[in-house]
């Protein structure tokens, strides 16, 4: 029996640990307690199995290691962008979000659905975070989207889904604690994520408009006399208009003198977003009516956020700042737009303080169990076991990735996030590294899973966040004083169905388009060989190796005299003639004398030339 487990300790400790945490055990102190539990165990049984490397002072280790955890700058950007999210989303943002650009999409049918996707990525944008996402746009947009007649499920589904675009829409903390474990830089993983997103975002658009043209009585215009803001689309388009022209006035005439590109485009950006933005504000201000209400409230309440987006995303993405500092920059920008909205108090900051601090102190925690786990499950080999079993799988790197894909949307129907990352990611890097996988791609199909596990019945966490704001029963409408059918669990279940196979479909054309993500390397420099000169200073005109002949790749092409003959090595045939009329040649070094003597003692005499062979061929002559 203790050979046994001695020879299947690791398989042995990752499925009691999963089963612990798949009961729902505290994560952080189970990984804790099964690394240093097992680790006993493993210390103990070292002597039968030699795959067990574990020794007692390996224990003084995790000092440092905890060290190492809070030393990492990577996930110093956790708490910005976590404390900006939560500025946000307590100064209202979301509110604000959702009526103006439901007022702008109104005339559309579907035009409020279209509204909450994509204010689920402008908050997925900014605020970072799922469970602020879904709940506040629960809580604002799901009783106006039942007070219009929308249908339950396709409300429902459409809420929770747009509210996980956060896991993927840049900065996600997915993606920041993704680079971190995998090694790979969080600038790259947000490159690397954009089109996916963008892609995501428009499946869920095209959804909507494939239901408005199959069942429209489920997605109605919005009524005329709920459109408050009236009409003014043409007003929105000409400051538009505007605002494009003073960017390429700044661009090219007003700030050519500043040196770096990339401050001269964020200059010239700034110049032609603010003009527009304060021209919005004065007209307000004046009651000068020369734009419409709509282009005004658009323009008010749309900029701010952008704004703040551009200076996190476009910051990073120009390489003017780090994702630490865009993080950063992030979070003093939410603070100064809830102060200038006027709804910063001490109370607000104070609360989202504690969130901020709850929510890092437990990433932390988790993290350092991973540790104390992860040094006992190399230790007894473990990552040797999952690699063999992961190498082991059909169909080489598809294979793998189908696996994985099984694998962690499996885990997201019972584990957060962050415990997904911390434990498994680990594990599966060397193996998709055996693959030849790129990792920020591997990455980003991971994130895409993730966040099609929160959409997954019945232990999908978006479902849950819904379900804790969305009426069950009937319920009363505040404002037109009637009585309306809540939201059922089933509803909210069938709502998402859609919208999973459509993360799904997301999954297979990144894994069958690498290109998607792979951008972000940039365009790789191909030369031309035949194009290459080797121009050696002092040496005459520049030599031209021929790649595509015998020498260099198989040319006769003559190696380069430097104006010097080749050297005779004994080959006992002479040299070629001097052309007619040239210089005459230096002669041939000769590479058979012995050194030079530089202490003044005569060089020996030159052994006596060797007479050349009789010519059989003719008579001997005789003198």
């Amino acid at each position: 029996m203790i050979d046994l487990i001695a020879h299947n300790l690791a398989p042995i400790m990752f499925t009691s640990v999963m089963l612990m945490l798949l009961l729902g055990y505290p994560v952080a102190f189970t990984l804790a307690a099964g690394g240093l539990i097992y680790f006993v165990v493993g210390v103990e049984v070292s002597h039968i199995s030699s795959e067990i490397r574990l020794f007692w002072p390996l224990l003084q280790s995790h000092p440092e290691r905890i060290y190492g955890i809070m030393y990492n700058d990577t996930l110093l950007s956790i708490p910005f962008f976590t404390l900006m999210g939560l500025i946000l989303e307590r100064s209202r943002m979301a509110e604000d979000l959702l009526d103006t650009i439901g007022q702008l999409f109104g005339p559309v049918r579907g035009g409020l659905a279209y509204a909450v996707i994509l204010v689920g990525a402008l908050l997925g944008a900014t605020t970072g975070v799922v469970a602020a996402s879904v709940m506040a746009m629960g809580l604002i947009s799901l009783p106006i989207m039942l007070r219009y007649k929308y249908n339950g499920p396709l409300v429902s589904g459409t809420i929770a889904a747009s509210g996980t675009l956060a896991q993927i829409v840049p900065p996600s903390l997915v993606l920041i604690v993704m680079a971190d474990q995998l090694g790979r830089s969080v600038g790259d993983m947000y490159v690397g994520a954009l089109y996916p997103a963008l892609m995501v975002i428009a499946a869920y658009c095209a959804y909507i408009f494939a239901v408005t043209l199959i069942k429209p009585e489920w997605a109605p215009a919005l009524p005329k006399e709920a459109r408050t803001l009236g009409d003014g689309v043409t007003s929105l388009l000409v400051m538009i208009a505007i605002g494009t022209g003073l960017y390429f006035l700044g661009y090219h005439i007003l700030f050519t003198g500043i040196a770096s590109a990339e401050w001269q485009l964020v200059a010239a950006l700034a110049f032609g977003v603010i003009s527009v933005y304060v021209f919005a504000l004065v007209n307000r201000g004046m009651n000068l009516n020369v734009i419409s209400r709509l282009a005004q409230q658009v323009i008010i309440v749309m900029v701010p956020p952008l704004a703040l987006i551009f200076l996190v995303l476009g910051t990073i993405f120009l390489g003017i700042a780090t994702p630490t500092e865009g993080g950063a920059m992030g979070a003093t920008g939410a603070l100064i737009i809830a102060t200038a909205k006027g709804r910063m108090n001490l109370s607000m900051l104070k609360n989202a303080l504690d969130a901020t601090t709850r929510l890092s102190a437990f990433v932390m925690m988790i993290l350092i169990g991973a540790r104390v786990f992860g040094l006992t499950f190399y230790g007894i080999n473990g990552n040797v076991w999952i690699e063999d079993l992961m190498l082991a799988l059909p169909g080489g790197e598809y294979g793998f990735l189908v696996a994985v894909t099984i694998i962690i949307f499996i885990l997201g129907c019972f584990l957060d996030f962050f415990e997904i990352a911390f434990i498994m990611v680990p594990l599966l890097v060397p193996v998709a590294q055996s693959h030849g996988i790129d990792l920020v791609w591997f990455g980003i199909i991971l994130g895409i899973n993730l966040q099609t596990s929160f959409l997954t019945p019945p232990f999908g966490f978006s479902l849950f966040y819904l379900r804790s704001v969305a009426p069950e029963g009937r319920w009363k409408d505040k404002v037109t004083g009637q009585m309306r059918e809540g939201i059922k669990t089933m509803d909210i279940y069938k709502g998402v169905l859609p919208f999973i196979i459509i993360q799904f479909l997301a999954i297979v054309i990144v894994i069958a388009f690498p290109g998607l993500v792979m951008h972000y390397k940039g365009t790789p420099v191909v030369s031309d060989p035949s194009t290459i000169q080797i121009e050696l200073p002092g040496f005459g005109a520049p030599t031209t190796p021929s790649f595509g002949q015998p020498g260099i790749g198989g040319g006769a092409t003559p190696a380069p005299s430097f104006g010097l003959p080749p050297p005779n090595f004994g080959s006992g045939q002479p040299s070629a003639p001097a052309p007619a009329g040239s210089a005459p040649a230096a002669p041939a070094p000769s590479l058979g004398l012995p050194p030079p003597d530089f202490g003044g003692t005569p060089a020996p005499a030159a052994p006596p030339a060797t007479p050349a062979p009789p010519d059989l061929s003719q008579p001997p002559a005789f003198n």
